[in-house]
């Protein structure tokens, strides 16, 4: 899995938002909000990754047991499909 090329992660005032741009800023007008786990997801997603290196990282970083770890990475994964965000 991978972030689609056209949406770029950015601090602004102290909050995550991704944005996009170039083309995709064509079809895809505003920004999204990440909460901190959010952010990470999306670093880890940009680079590439699989759904088990999103849940191996999640665990060594965060103080979290592995079913509560699913359940961020899934509901994350629902909104970013939702909105064509994720290269399978």
């Amino acid at each position: 899995m991978k972030t689609k090329q056209g949406f770029m992660l950015r601090s602004v005032a102290g909050r995550h938002v991704v944005v996009a741009v170039g083309k995709a800023s064509l079809d895809f007008n505003g920004l999204i909000t990440l909460n901190d786990t959010g952010a990470f997801l999306w670093e880890k997603l940009s680079k590439g990754c699989t759904y088990d290196e999103l849940l191996s990282a999640m665990l060594e970083t965060y103080e979290v047991d592995e079913a509560t770890a699913r359940e961020g990475i899934d509901s994350f994964l629902e909104t970013a499909r939702g909105a064509d965000l994720i290269e399978e």
